[in-house]
């Protein structure tokens, strides 16, 4: 079981390559390290099981990865792998693309494997609810991005804080319940590839899928985004 990660939330003007780097070198080749690692003797054996505790971020961009941030920017993850949801259509650009790269590596390793009896499952939290969502978002509004234009640093820290915020009150799942997913995938006679842990997120992920232009899906989130309260209790009511 691989949960190694760290995240980046922030404006992408404000992000050095080098610190890009820093996120690859943990969730993306972290992950590749694991699965060499065990890799040769599974598939000698001709059995195995990898699991990846990846995030619905690596399916769908315009979704947030909630991550405790240390400097203002970024931290490593601590216990269950953690994303929030349709609050984040922009700042976690970084993030966003080594999921994609973890999920892309993987979905290819696991039709190669399927001769060797071994298997790969994804496993794609929504929002976890931890100690440390407080301090991320106390850290992160004091937070300056140098680089960035003044509506950019706006817009993240009246809009989007407070939605996420929302969100993870709202819509966020215990620690205890995703570590009850991975068993439970863990312990599949046929282990699915991608599982999502939150259903409420599996018709946000359908959508990428519905239209081949891409437009509905990010139309979606932008409402969302701007929406997402008045949208939220209306559907609850």
């Amino acid at each position: 079981v691989n949960n190694a990660g760290v995240g980046h939330v922030g404006p992408v003007e404000s992000i050095s390559v080098e610190e890009m780097k820093r996120v690859f070198e943990t969730n993306f080749f972290g992950a590749v390290r694991m699965i060499k690692a065990v890799l040769p003797e599974m598939k000698q054996r001709r059995s195995g099981h990898i699991v990846v505790v990846s995030s619905v971020m690596g399916l769908q961009g315009e979704e947030e990865e909630g991550l405790p941030v240390t400097g203002g920017v970024v931290g490593p993850k601590r216990g269950v792998s953690q994303s929030s949801g349709p609050a984040g259509i922009v700042f976690n650009d970084v993030y966003a693309a080594s999921k994609f790269a973890v999920e892309g590596f993987c979905e290819s390793l696991a039709v190669q494997l399927l001769q060797f009896d071994v298997f790969v499952s994804m496993v794609e939290p929504g929002p976890v609810n931890t100690d440390f969502e407080l301090k991320l978002m106390e850290e992160v509004s004091r937070s300056e991005f140098p680089g960035s234009d003044a509506a950019t640093v706006r817009y993240f820290k009246e809009v989007y804080l407070p939605a996420s915020h929302e969100i993870f009150a709202t819509l966020g799942q215990s620690p205890a319940a995703v570590a009850e997913a991975i068993v439970e995938v863990i312990g599949a006679r046929r282990p699915p590839f991608r599982t999502q842990t939150n259903r409420l997120y599996t018709p946000l992920v359908a959508l990428k899928y519905a239209d081949p232009s891409g437009d509905l899906s990010v139309r979606t989130y932008y409402q969302l985004l701007f929406n997402y309260g008045t949208l939220f209790h209306l559907s609850m009511g």
